[in-house]
C-alpha cells in the first residue's frame, strides 16, 4: 500500500503542466557534457561507437521508460521508487531503492557548480586567478568556486519559491537551448566534411566497433537519467491534469535526449577532425570556431552550454529536493527534511539540506567530475532496476497488461546490465577504487540513516 498522507499538515503546490513535465524530464537529460566531455566521448568510441552508443542505449532505456510511465499514472508520488517499492518489497529495500537514487541527482549538482566556473573561465580567462588550494593536482580559484556557489544561491532561491517559478526557469531555459542548438546544427552541416569522420570507431581490430560502442554505453546511463525524473514531480501538476501525460512527457524526453545526443556527435565529428579533438583535447566549441574562423559560432554554443547547465542544475535540484522531502515525510529519516513551506508549498529543509551538500561538494573543484560519472552510472541502474522489480512484485495485485509486464521484466534485464558494467572488476571501465569509495560511503551514510531512524522518530513525538 503507499502512504496515507496527513492532511493537516502543508503539502507540495501544483502548477506544472504537460510542458513543464517535458523541460524538467529532457532538462535533468542534458548537461554540458557535449561541450567538456567530447573528447573522452570520442576516445571511447570514435563517431560511430558514440552515435551509436547513443542510439542503442536512448532505445535499451524505452522499457524503462513504459515501466515508469505505468506507475506515475497511478501513483503520483514525490518519492517514486520509494513508493513504488514500498508495500511489495521490505521497509529497507524501499529505502535504499530512495537512498541510492538521490545520489544519481544529488551528484549532478556540484557537477554542475564546478562546470559553471570552468564554462565561464573559457569566456572570461581572469577567473583563472587566485588560487586557493589544490586537489588531485587540479587548482581550486577562488573566482570559478564564487561563480559556483552564487549559481547554487540562485537555484536554491527558484526553488525555494515554488515550483511554478522553477517550472517557468526551466523552459526558458530548455528551449534556449534547443534554439541554439538547432543553429550550430544546421551551421555545422552545411561547412563540415565526411572525411573528418574517418576512421568511424576509436577502438582497433576486428571486435574494435564493438568494444567501441560498449564503452560508450557504459556512459550511456549517467548522460541519459533524467526521463524518469517527471515522477518526481507528480505531486505538483496542475489542476485538472490527465495522468496519461506524464507518460508522454517522459517518453518525449527520453526520444528528445538520445536524438541531441547523437546529433551532436555527428555535427561535432562532421564539422572538425575527431582524432585531433581528442588527441588535442579540443573542445566542442574551439573545433566550431576553428573551422568557421568565427569567434561568434563558438561564443553561441558556450551560450546554449550555459543555459544547458542551468536547466540540468534546476532539474536535478527539483528532483533530489522531492526525493528527500518523501524519505523524511515516512520517517525513513528524520521527519524534518518532509517539512513544507506553509506559503510557497516546497519542502524547505531538504531544499537547503541539498543546497549545503552541494556547496560542500563543489570545494573538490574539478577531481569530483570523473568519479561522478561512474558513481551516477551505479546509481541510477540501482533505481530503474528498482522501479520495474517493483512493477513486476504488483502485476498480480494490480492486473497489468501482459505487454507492460514484458517491458517491466526487459527493463529490468537493462537494469541489472548497467549495474554488472560497473562493478564487475574485469569489464573495460568498471568501478576504480576512487568509485567504490565515494559509493561505499553514501550507502554507508543510508545505513546510518536507516539505524538512527528510530531515535530520531522517538525525539520528535
Amino acid at each position: 500500500m503507499t502512504l496515507a498522507r496527513d492532511r493537516t499538515k502543508p503539502a507540495l503546490r501544483g502548477g506544472l503542466s504537460t510542458i513543464e513535465y517535458f523541460t524538467f524530464g529532457f532538462g535533468t537529460m542534458i548537461g554540458v557534457g557535449w561541450v567538456v566531455l567530447m573528447d573522452d566521448w570520442l576516445a571511447r568510441g570514435g563517431p560511430g561507437g558514440g552515435i551509436l552508443g547513443f542510439l542503442i542505449g536512448g532505445l535499451l532505456l524505452f522499457p524503462i521508460a513504459h515501466t515508469y510511465g505505468r506507475l506515475v499514472q497511478r501513483i503520483q508520488d514525490a518519492g517514486a521508487e520509494i513508493a513504488y517499492t514500498e508495500g511489495v518489497f521490505p521497509p529497507l529495500v524501499s529505502f535504499a531503492a530512495g537512498w541510492t537514487m538521490v545520489l544519481s541527482y544529488a551528484i549532478v549538482c556540484p557537477w554542475e557548480a564546478v562546470a559553471t566556473g570552468n564554462l565561464l573561465a573559457r569566456v572570461f580567462p581572469s577567473l583563472n586567478s587566485y588560487e586557493l588550494y589544490a586537489i588531485g593536482g587540479t587548482a581550486i580559484y577562488a573566482p570559478r568556486l564564487a561563480v559556483g556557489l552564487a549559481l547554487t544561491a540562485l537555484i536554491a532561491s527558484v526553488n525555494y519559491r515554488g515550483i511554478k517559478p522553477s517550472g517557468v526557469f526551466q523552459d526558458v531555459m530548455t528551449f534556449g537551448l534547443l534554439a541554439t542548438f538547432a543553429i550550430f546544427t544546421v551551421l555545422g552541416f552545411a561547412k563540415g566534411s565526411a572525411a573528418n569522420m574517418r576512421p568511424l570507431f576509436s577502438q582497433p581490430g576486428a571486435m574494435g566497433p564493438w568494444l567501441s560502442i560498449f564503452l560508450v554505453l557504459q556512459i550511456v546511463p549517467y548522460f541519459m537519467t533524467g526521463f524518469e525524473s517527471v515522477a518526481k514531480g507528480s505531486e505538483e501538476a496542475e489542476a485538472g491534469f490527465d495522468p496519461r501525460n506524464f507518460t508522454k512527457a517522459i517518453y518525449a524526453a527520453l526520444i528528445a535526449g538520445f536524438l541531441f545526443y547523437v546529433i551532436v556527435i555527428a555535427v561535432v565529428t562532421y564539422v572538425y577532425p575527431w582524432r585531433e579533438i581528442v588527441s588535442g583535447h579540443v573542445r566542442t566549441e574551439v573545433a566550431f570556431e576553428r573551422t568557421f574562423g568565427s569567434h561568434a559560432i563558438a561564443q553561441l554554443i558556450l551560450f546554449g552550454a550555459f543555459l544547458s547547465l542551468l536547466k540540468i542544475f534546476n532539474g536535478n535540484f527539483v528532483a533530489s529536493t522531492r526525493m528527500l522531502y518523501a524519505i523524511g515525510r515516512r520517517n525513513l529519516v528524520h521527519p524534518s527534511l518532509g517539512r513544507v513551506h506553509a506559503v510557497h508549498g516546497t519542502p524547505t529543509v531538504a531544499i537547503s539540506l541539498m543546497a549545503a551538500f552541494t556547496v560542500a561538494a563543489a570545494m573538490f573543484g574539478d577531481a569530483i567530475l570523473v568519479p561522478i560519472t561512474e558513481v551516477g552510472s551505479l546509481a541510477v541502474g540501482v533505481g530503474w532496476l528498482s522501479a520495474c522489480a517493483a512493477y513486476l512484485a504488483r502485476r498480480r495485485r494490480d492486473g497489468h497488461a501482459r505487454e507492460s509486464t514484458t517491458m517491466a521484466i526487459v527493463g529490468c534485464v537493462v537494469s541489472a546490465a548497467i549495474i554488472l558494467m560497473k562493478i564487475v572488476p574485469r569489464v573495460p571501465g568498471s568501478f576504480t577504487r576512487a568509485e567504490w569509495i565515494a559509493f561505499v560511503a553514501w550507502s554507508g551514510f543510508g545505513l546510518l540513516f536507516w539505524m538512527l531512524r528510530p531515535r530520531l522518530v522517538t525525539k520528535t513525538r
